[in-house]
């Protein structure tokens, strides 16, 4: 029995959205398709655009209990990624995380803010060989962030001001990114 052209493109549309609805082989695919997303730089917000930040009133935990106090990082240079673990496009950019934090994790202050478990955070970090510090949210105080997306990500030089506002996934280990690090690690 010989199929037609028809036949076979209704074959493989079928296929395609079994492999979308079966959840073993969903994520990967989105991850997969992600990874494409976070080959982009993320954008600089025009200097008529950045905002400074109105606060600093926010406490996080790490896996071990010890609270961190966000009023730490005033006058120095913050990345701030907000994410989770079951986040395809979070998954996707992680690994150009883990290499900028392996060049910069002694000059900028890195908070990979998640409100997952640990239990899954540890597997996580586990399986993809990652050593950032995650932190999970005490007090959140939206007047600081406003995040109904993730991943979201923020770039923050010493005086408050946001450099960075990327929602999505994107390539944060790029020239592009590293120069702007660099040039506020100057200021």
């Amino acid at each position: 029995m010989k199929l037609s052209k028809s036949q076979i493109s209704n074959l493989i549309f079928l296929v395609v959205i079994a492999i979308l609805i079966i959840p073993q082989t969903r994520k990967p695919i989105q991850v997969f398709i992600n990874k494409g997303f976070a080959l982009i730089s993320p954008s600089i917000e025009k200097k008529e655009n950045q905002t400074t930040l109105k606060s600093y009133e926010w406490k996080l935990k790490d896996k071990n209990g010890n609270v961190f106090d966000f009023e730490s990082v005033k006058g120095k240079v913050v990345f701030v990624n907000f994410w989770a673990t079951w986040c395809p496009p979070c998954i996707a950019e992680m690994p150009s995380i883990q290499n900028l934090y392996t060049d910069y994790k002694d000059k900028v202050e890195f908070l990979l803010v998640t409100n997952d478990p640990y239990s899954e955070i540890n597997k996580f970090l586990s399986k993809n060989n990652y050593d950032f510090k995650i932190l999970r949210p005490v007090t959140f105080n939206k007047s600081i962030f406003e995040v109904s997306t993730i991943p979201r990500t923020f770039l923050i030089d010493k005086t408050g001001k946001i450099i960075i506002d990327e929602t999505g996934a994107a390539n944060w280990n790029s020239d592009k990114v590293r120069s702007v690090i660099d040039n506020l690690l100057k200021e």
